[in-house]
């Protein structure tokens, strides 16, 4: 399941949104996959007690988190969701806030690699301090805007 078929088939993109602390940011996600039948509701639980208990490990790179859990824990299909913050949020213990979540839930630990790899590679920027290219994605004003960005990205243009 590819990123953009995967945000349109489960209308899973929010951008903008408010949230008041990193629990929450998390909820907007997989409340999107949950309403798509994608995940079940203890998805998110089981996201939240493993940052409980493992400390931010979701944080890829500064301001973008990749919440997930593992297949077992709720995952009824492969499925990503999308969410820009307009403000961002803090996890425990770290520095940088979080404005950009991509939520992932892989069926199999191979697709949650290969969801993984996609993301990475659409928001891969080597010219940025971070290695990332955040901006591209928090400009987006529509599910369009998005489309665009995943497009130019996986197509090289």
């Amino acid at each position: 399941m590819a990123f953009k078929e995967s945000l349109i088939e489960n209308n899973s993109i929010l951008l903008k949104a408010e949230a008041t602390s990193w629990q929450e940011a998390v909820k907007l996600g997989t409340d999107m996959l949950v309403a798509s039948k994608a995940i079940e509701p203890r998805y998110y639980d089981a996201i939240i007690q493993c940052v409980k208990t493992m400390g931010p490990y979701i944080i890829i790179a500064p301001n973008l988190a990749m919440p997930h859990a593992r297949p077992e824990d709720g995952v009824n299909r492969t499925a990503f969701a999308l969410v820009t913050l307009k403000k961002p949020v803090y996890f425990e213990g770290e520095t940088d806030p979080v404005d950009v979540l991509v939520t992932l839930a892989g069926s199999t630990s191979d697709q949650h690699m290969e969801g993984l790899m996609e993301v990475t590679q659409i928001l891969d920027d080597e010219n940025s301090e971070t290695g990332v290219d955040l901006d591209k994605l928090r400009r987006c004003n529509s599910k369009e805007d998005v489309y665009a960005v995943i497009d130019r990205a996986l197509n090289g243009g």
